[in-house]
């Protein structure tokens, strides 16, 4: 499993330039039984767009690149269960 999550960061490393070049970041959170958790950071998290780079981006070439990988979601946000 160590060897799929190394596979997993390294591919995650090869696309954050491209993120990052529009102002935002992903994270590796979470994998398990084939699926990639990921928390989308900076102006991904609140991008219109963020489904659009999830699928048709991270989860395309981690499919493509780690072929344990069956499906990528997105993190639940960190302040979903705070109270204001």
């Amino acid at each position: 499993m160590e060897d799929v999550l190394q596979r997993i960061e390294n591919t995650i490393n090869k696309i954050r330039p491209y993120i990052q070049r529009d102002g935002g970041d992903v994270e590796l959170v979470d994998y398990k039984d084939g699926i990639v958790t990921v928390r989308m950071l900076g102006a991904c998290a609140g991008c219109l767009s963020i489904n659009d780079t999830l699928t048709d981006g991270i989860e395309a070439i981690l499919l493509d690149e780690v072929p344990e990988v069956k499906k990528v979601v997105l993190a639940e946000p960190e302040f979903q269960n705070f109270f204001f």
